[in-house]
């Protein structure tokens, strides 16, 4: 299985600068493939005739020169090439749909370097201490320390530069090899009712509650909270003080950096949370399948669009700020860190994290399946209309998961799309989207066309 680590590093004062200026000769030759792209392309949309394609290649010795860019020659060739073909890999993705197009990079508190095996080695000093070397023969940096030593020698590094910090990161196999999803979901199949409901535990991820296990709750402790709010309005006050200085000084630069320090301790709180969190649902012996909802966290935390009143054509409130209350409050949450944790610690441990679609998971009851707006009248208490079911809005919406989960794996026509979600693709009874329902009604419109075709009233 591939994983990845990432350990920190020392430079000196030396070092810095030598590593400051290969992250700044990666970002030119980035910006540098960037534009010439941009440029061959409005160039052959203008000039060239249709059906011309641009060639697009990995090559960079073109932006070598003596008098316009001196200072890449004293950077090492394989920095500059790793540069110009990731920039190329890049672009090859974004003609497969995979990613996005290729931006300019700006300089930023967040950089790194891809150093490939000619430009590092683990080696022993005097002392019969591992250190990383790092450099050429043209290019010697020096020996630089390391928190942590790879037990297996990776094949490239990321040196990666964050408010000052710097962090080496690598990825290497393990040699352990686990059984695919699809393998695990042909065994629960063969499963009985009474074993699944002992073996699944239903994950509902929500604001006031993060998360919600079945019975568990799990939230941020009282001093991660208290550390938050205080980082928070350490920031706030920076940003004010920020506002007032002048630009490109060094006293915005270092306020600067405070700022970004405040958000990654913030960060780092919420890694923390998502890590015991995920750990302890993966470590729990009855557990053996867990159950999210399919979020998409991009699309809900979007923007609301701006509206018209359709009497007045004046701009109408599209109540903007509690929307952005609300995305704030989603992200803060670590919805997707959390999945993905659970993804992978569950894959080592033997178990399978699945998915299901989020559709009403909040307003169906548990107990009789019964699906209506009213049944969730407030955030916190879930009283179903129907058979008078009451319990907490998140417990509930956690019961509804696992039942639609087992409810899925009995069916022998279910199957696992790419993003490990549960599709019914027999009867179609988990994809009831309005979409589905209004491909239908167009299908139906299109047939009752036809038929009056046929007998020429139209």
């Amino acid at each position: 299985m591939l994983m990845g680590a990432i350990t920190s590093a020392y430079p000196n004062k030396k070092q810095r600068e030598i590593f400051n200026q290969w992250i700044g000769c990666a970002r030119f030759i980035w910006n540098a493939k960037t534009d010439e792209q941009e440029y061959l392309y409005k160039f052959s949309k203008k000039y060239l005739p249709d059906g011309t394609f641009i060639p697009v290649d990995q090559t960079y010795s073109q932006y070598k020169n003596e008098d316009l860019s001196p200072w890449l020659f004293d950077c090492p060739s394989q920095i500059l090439r790793n540069s110009a073909g990731n920039w190329y890999q890049t672009y090859q993705n974004f003609l497969k749909g995979t990613c996005g197009k290729p931006r300019r990079k700006i300089r930023s508190n967040e950089e790194g370097v891809l150093l490939t095996k000619e430009l590092f080695a683990f080696e022993k000093d005097s002392n019969g201490v591992v250190r990383l070397f790092i450099g050429t023969k043209t290019n010697n940096v020096g020996n630089l320390y390391i928190k942590n030593i790879p037990a297996r020698l990776p094949q490239s590094l990321r040196l990666k530069k964050k408010n000052g910090k710097f962090t080496i990161s690598y990825c290497y196999e393990d040699g352990k090899v686990f059984p695919e999803k699809n393998e695990h979901l042909s065994y629960l199949k063969t499963c009985s009712l009474q074993e699944l409901e002992k073996i699944t535990v239903g994950v509902d991820r929500g604001v006031a509650i993060p998360v919600q296990a079945d019975d568990v709750s799990y939230d941020f402790t009282p001093e991660q909270k208290k550390k938050k709010k205080a980082k928070e309005y350490h920031i706030k006050k920076c940003q004010k003080d920020l506002a007032r200085q002048e630009k490109k000084s060094k006293r915005r630069a270092k306020k600067k950096l405070k700022i970004s320090k405040a958000y990654e301790k913030i960060a780092n709180i919420r890694k923390d949370f998502s890590h015991k969190t995920s750990r302890s649902i993966v470590d729990n012996k009855e557990t053996k399948v867990i159950v999210l909802e399919d979020l998409k966290t991009k699309q809900m935390t979007k923007a609301p669009l701006p509206k018209k009143d359709k009497i007045t054509k004046k701009w109408a409130s599209n109540h903007k700020k509690s929307k952005a209350g609300l995305n704030k409050s989603i992200l803060d949450k670590g919805w997707s860190q959390i999945e993905a944790f659970i993804d992978y610690k569950a894959t080592r441990a033997g178990k399978i994290m699945l998915k299901i679609s989020a559709y009403q998971t909040s307003i169906e009851c548990a107990d009789c399946g019964h699906t209506h707006p009213d049944n969730r009248k407030t955030q916190k208490v879930f009283i179903c209309e129907n058979c008078g079911h009451q319990d907490n809005a998140d417990r509930n919406a956690a019961r509804v998961i696992k039942k639609r989960a087992i409810k899925l794996l009995l069916y022998s026509g279910t199957e696992l799309s790419k993003r490990s979600v549960l599709i019914d693709s027999g009867r179609g009874a988990t994809n009831k989207t309005r979409g589905a329902k209004a491909n239908r009604a167009q299908s139906g419109e299109a047939s009752k066309k036809k038929e009056l075709r046929l007998l020429n009233v139209i």
